[in-house]
C-alpha cells in the first residue's frame, strides 16, 4: 500500500456508477451517544439486518472499536431476529463467510462519508482519501473532535492493502457526490459551498478539483438537497443516478412543504441539462413521506450529547427521504417509514431496477441519527484479492 502522488484523472482512473457490480460493502458499528438514543440498541438491530442482507451476496466489512467488539459479533454472528425468519441454514452460513468484523476506531457510524471514495481502471482499484471535518469543521460541524473519522479511509485502505490518493486539504464527504460512471457527476450548492468546508476555494476550483479526483468531464450543479438536512444538504438524500441518463429526485406535491420549492428548483436545473455523454437527463420523482418524520420527547431522553455536540429538539424534522437507498449486487434496501408513501417508492424503485430485488428497511431507528440507509454503506469495487 502507497500514497500516489498524482491524480485518479491523470492516472486513467474513475469513480464507478453505485448501480454497478462490486465486490463488497463497508459498515461501521453504531456506538456513539449523541447520535444513536437509548445504547443504539435499536439501531444496532437495523443495522445488523442491513449487514445480513447485503452479507448474502457481497463481501460485507463491519469496522468495530476494540471496546465494542464483543458486543458487535454477539449481535452479527448469534442473535437472528424475525426479520430474518426466512433466512435457511445455507443463508446464514454464507453471511458468516462473507461478513467480517475489522477493528478499527471511528467517530461515529457514517460510512459513506468518512470511507474511502474508489476509482477504478481496467480491474484496478484505488482509494481517494479526503479530509473530513464532521460535515463543516469549526464554523457548523456536528461534532467537535473528529480526528478518528478523518483516519477511517486511509486505514481501510490500509487494511486492504490498496493503494490512495491524498486529496487533503480539500474536504469532501462520499454522500456530497453521486456518479453515473460515465463522467456526470451530481452536488448540491448548499452542501459543497457552505462556508465549513472550502471557504477558501471557488466554485471553479471545487468544481476542478472533482474532476481531477473523479475524473469526472461534467459537474451537474443542483441548488438544493433534502429541507433540514444537517449535512448541509447532501446530494445522496435527494438525487441519485439509477443507470445512465436516469435520476430519481426526492419530490412532493404539497407546495406548502418547504421541500417543494427546494425540488422545484432541482428540476429545473435537472430538466435542462444533459450528461458528460450528452444525454438528457430523465427524472423519475420519488416522493418524500407524506407526513414529516419527527424526533420525539421520549426519543430525545436517550441521547447522551457531548459538550460542542450538535443536539437535537422534541419537535425537529428528520431529513427522511426514499433516495436515500443502498444499490446491493442483487438487492436494492429502501427507507421505509411506516407511510403512505413507501409502497409508493418500492413500486417506483422496482421498475427502475428490474434485474435486483427491491426490499423495504425501516430506516426510523438510523435516520435518528442524523441519516439513513445510503449513509452508513459505501461500496467496495471489484479488485484481485
Amino acid at each position: 500500500m502507497k500514497i500516489i502522488n498524482s491524480t485518479p484523472q491523470t492516472d486513467g482512473y474513475h469513480m464507478p456508477a453505485e448501480f454497478e457490480r462490486h465486490k463488497g460493502t463497508i459498515m461501521i458499528w453504531p456506538v456513539r451517544p449523541g447520535s444513536w438514543p437509548y445504547g443504539g440498541i435499536a439501531a444496532k438491530k437495523v443495522f445488523t439486518c442491513i449487514a445480513r442482507r447485503i452479507a448474502l451476496h457481497e463481501r460485507m466489512y463491519m469496522l468495530v472499536d476494540n471496546e465494542h467488539m464483543r458486543e458487535a459479533e454477539e449481535y452479527i454472528f448469534k442473535v437472528w431476529d424475525d426479520r430474518e425468519a426466512g433466512y435457511t441454514a445455507d443463508m446464514q452460513e454464507n453471511i458468516k463467510a462473507n461478513l467480517k468484523l475489522v477493528e478499527m476506531e471511528s467517530d461515529d457510524a457514517w460510512a459513506r462519508d468518512v470511507g474511502p471514495t474508489y476509482v477504478v481502471n481496467n480491474g484496478h482499484v484505488r482509494g481517494v482519501n479526503w479530509k473530513f471535518n464532521a460535515w463543516g469543521g469549526e464554523y457548523d460541524g456536528l461534532y467537535a473532535s473528529w480526528d478518528k473519522d478523518d483516519r477511517v479511509a486511509s486505514s481501510f485502505c490500509s487494511y486492504l492493502h490498496q493503494d490512495y490518493y491524498d486529496a487533503s486539504p480539500f474536504v469532501l464527504e462520499g454522500g456530497a457526490i453521486h456518479t453515473d460512471g460515465q463522467g456526470t457527476v451530481i452536488v448540491t450548492e448548499r452542501c459543497l459551498l457552505s462556508p465549513g468546508r472550502n471557504p477558501g476555494f471557488t466554485k471553479e476550483e471545487i468544481e476542478n478539483n472533482l474532476k481531477k479526483y473523479l475524473d469526472a468531464r461534467k459537474i451537474i450543479w443542483i441548488p438544493y438537497g433534502i429541507y433540514n438536512d444537517e449535512t448541509n444538504e447532501h446530494v445522496d438524500n435527494v438525487c441519485a443516478f439509477t443507470s445512465p441518463g436516469n435520476v430519481v429526485l426526492a419530490w412532493t406535491d404539497d407546495k406548502n412543504d418547504p421541500q417543494y420549492a427546494y425540488s422545484s428548483e432541482d428540476l429545473k436545473v435537472l430538466s435542462n441539462q444533459t450528461d458528460a455523454s450528452g444525454r438528457k437527463i430523465c427524472v423519475h420523482k420519488l416522493h418524500i413521506p407524506s407526513v414529516p418524520v419527527t424526533v420525539t420527547q421520549e426519543e430525545i431522553k436517550g441521547y447522551v450529547f457531548e459538550e460542542n455536540e450538535d443536539a437535537r429538539e422534541a419537535g425537529e424534522r428528520l431529513a427522511a427521504s426514499y433516495v436515500n437507498f443502498y444499490i446491493a449486487n442483487k438487492q436494492v434496501l429502501v427507507p421505509q417509514f411506516g407511510d403512505v408513501n413507501d409502497k409508493q417508492a418500492i413500486q417506483l424503485l422496482s421498475g427502475l431496477f428490474p434485474d435486483r430485488e427491491v426490499i423495504g428497511i425501516y430506516a426510523r431507528d438510523i435516520i435518528l441519527g442524523g441519516g439513513n440507509i445510503h449513509c452508513i454503506t459505501q461500496q467496495i469495487p471489484y479488485y484481485e484479492d
